[in-house]
């Protein structure tokens, strides 16, 4: 079924306070004023050497015929729906994490000529599912990424706990589409993670700067079975019930892993 966000005066502002979208709160005037911000307003936000825009969606624009990417990749206009939260909380991940953007949005081109426009590749699918649900997780104790692989979810959110709390573990969300969920107190959150194991001193702006390398370069998201499901409901404080231990029994977001499928290994970060 078709999510539908609720309507911008009807969001309960509670999603503001909690994660994942406190993890915003630096864009709080555009998530929770009064009106809807402008491409204008968002367009200023933007470094001054970007060469990109974002571009208010319009039939008129529309009518050139070009694919979303490809509009991106010739005049650096960025599609974007004025009064949409989708929308708008992409142009927050463009905000963020612009290299990320750029490297999917290049690779996309990649297979839009490959494969012509009304086809598409394995690859594709990956970067849609992580542009979309996308999370990068920093991984300091690997003991960890065993119960992940069985899909222990009772060990890695419970048992573990400290370990989403100390930093042995940590998550940068980056797919709009979780963001655009999470204005549904009720919803319970599955992302779609990338994992790099830190070593030395490396930390999550490491992590994510190797992401994008890699994206770039095409040594990821060749496959959408590269993508860990991570029920995110299951980190302290991103649902209100993850404080209880039934709640890591019997949620349905927990998920066992299915026969036959198996995970890469952490992607190692340089020292």
């Amino acid at each position: 079924m078709r999510y539908h966000a609720p309507s911008r005066g009807a969001v309960d502002a509670d999603v503001f306070i909690r994660q994942p979208l406190v993890a915003w709160s630096d864009y709080a005037s555009l998530l929770q004023g009064d009106a809807w911000p402008s491409v204008g307003q968002l367009n200023d936000l933007l470094p001054a050497n970007a060469d990109y825009r974002f571009i208010a969606q319009t039939p008129a624009l529309l009518a050139d015929g070009l694919h979303y990417e490809q509009r991106i990749a010739e005049s650096g206009q960025i599609a974007t729906r004025e009064g949409n939260w989708h929308d708008l909380l992409n142009a927050l991940v463009w905000l963020r994490h612009p290299s990320i953007k750029q490297a999917l949005n290049r690779r996309q081109m990649d297979e839009i000529v490959r494969m012509g426009p009304k086809h598409r590749s394995r690859s594709q699918y990956a970067m849609t599912h992580f542009d979309e649900a996308g999370v990068v997780v920093l991984l300091r104790d690997p003991s960890l990424l065993a119960l992940w692989d069985a899909h222990d979810w009772h060990a890695l959110f419970w048992q573990r706990r400290e370990a989403w709390l100390d930093g042995s573990i940590d998550v940068a969300l980056f797919g709009h589409a979780l963001l655009e969920h999470a204005l549904s107190p009720e919803k319970l959150l599955v992302a779609k993670a990338l994992v790099f194991h830190a070593a030395g001193t490396t930390g999550m702006p490491d992590a994510l700067a190797c992401c994008a390398s890699l994206i770039a370069d095409g040594s990821l998201l060749r496959d959408p079975l590269e993508l860990r499901p991570l029920p995110l409901s299951g980190l302290p404080g991103w649902h209100p019930d993850s404080a209880r231990e039934v709640f890591h029994r019997t949620t349905v977001c927990y998920q066992p892993r299915r026969a036959g499928r198996d995970y890469p290994p952490a992607h190692r970060l340089p020292e």
